[in-house]
């Protein structure tokens, strides 16, 4: 990706506001073909920072580029480079799909041949074949959102800014707006803010953390999660009698707590058979199942679950704010 030219660059990025900083000296970078996720509680700057980079609101201090371009000095030829979608989108709920997306690329610039030919592509992208004679006022939350999206795209942009594109959505419309984004990436760069942790571990390679207006973290989910102090779990179930299972599993290398709970009697079991179920947790970036299972067949003792279970970004996220939000 470091060969990728810098789409977006923000300097000691500030907004304040009468009741406080929204965004507090910032500095971040996006090159070409990333999908980035700005991640944080309530309040904490995702949308303002959004706004900034789409041009929508003034920074107090410091200075962003898109493309190399200053937002400020070259406004217009900046918009054309971005398509844009607010968390609240405004449309016309009168109007008619088509006919919507239609006013809205004349006003864009977009005329004649041209024109009917992205309307058409943004309209299968965004899945609105079967709804452009559609009235938009009659149509449901999620189709309103692809509405907007297929609005922030039918100019052609370079860069997609998607503030909160979940939200409101029922489960289906969710995993459907998903997959449309995981789509989207694979031809723009895409940056967008999320209060869903699952969104930005899955759909996006890297995540920002903000919190009270600054970054606190930026780097790929995976990676993320390996700020924990303990990032990793093994799981095992085991028979034996516990004092001995418990103790042995407890002496291994890199070992640093346990926790087990006698399991419940399945098919199969013969009688007086103990078995028991372990989580250990261990030292960050340690896989002791080789040990365990090694610990096992040394002592007879029967095994029949044996997992890593590594801990998710929710779980560096409310670690590194301190709050959900």
């Amino acid at each position: 990706m470091k060969d990728k030219r810098i789409i977006i660059k923000a300097e000691n990025l500030t907004r304040r506001f009468s009741s406080g900083t929204a965004v507090d000296g910032i500095s971040f970078e996006v090159r070409q073909g990333e999908m980035v996720g700005f991640l944080g509680p309530n309040g904490a700057g995702k949308s303002t920072t959004l706004r900034i980079l789409a041009g929508f609101l003034t920074a107090t201090d410091g200075n962003v580029q898109i493309d190399g371009l200053s937002v400020i000095e070259h406004s217009l030829e900046v918009r054309r480079r971005i398509g844009y979608l607010p968390e609240k989108v405004a449309l016309y709920p009168e109007m008619r799909v088509s006919e919507y997306l239609h006013f809205r690329g004349r006003i864009k610039g977009i005329l004649g041949r041209r024109l009917r030919a992205r309307l058409d592509e943004v309209k299968s992208l965004c899945g609105l074949h079967d709804v452009s004679g559609r009235i938009i006022g009659h149509l449901s939350r999620g189709y309103q959102q692809r509405i907007g999206l297929a609005d922030a795209l039918v100019h052609e942009p370079e860069l997609l800014l998607l503030d909160e594109p979940t939200s409101g959505l029922d489960p289906n419309q969710l995993r459907n707006m998903r997959e449309l984004i995981k789509t989207l990436g694979q031809k723009y760069t895409v940056v967008l803010s999320t209060h869903f942790l699952a969104e930005a571990e899955t759909v996006c390679n890297r995540v920002m953390i903000i919190n009270h207006g600054r970054i606190v973290a930026s780097d790929s989910p995976v990676v993320l999660t390996g700020l924990l102090k303990n990032k990793s779990m093994v799981v095992a179930e085991i028979s034996g009698a516990h004092t001995a299972v418990g103790g042995a599993l407890r002496a291994l290398p890199h070992v640093t707590g346990m926790f087990w709970n006698p399991c419940r009697s399945a098919e199969g079991e013969r009688p007086g058979e103990e078995w028991n179920r372990y989580v250990l947790e261990c030292d960050t970036g340690a896989d002791i199942r080789g040990a365990v299972y090694a610990e096992a067949a040394r002592n007879g003792w029967g095994l029949r679950e044996l997992r890593l279970e590594r801990k998710k970004l929710e779980d560096a996220f409310a670690e590194i704010t301190g709050n959900m939000g």
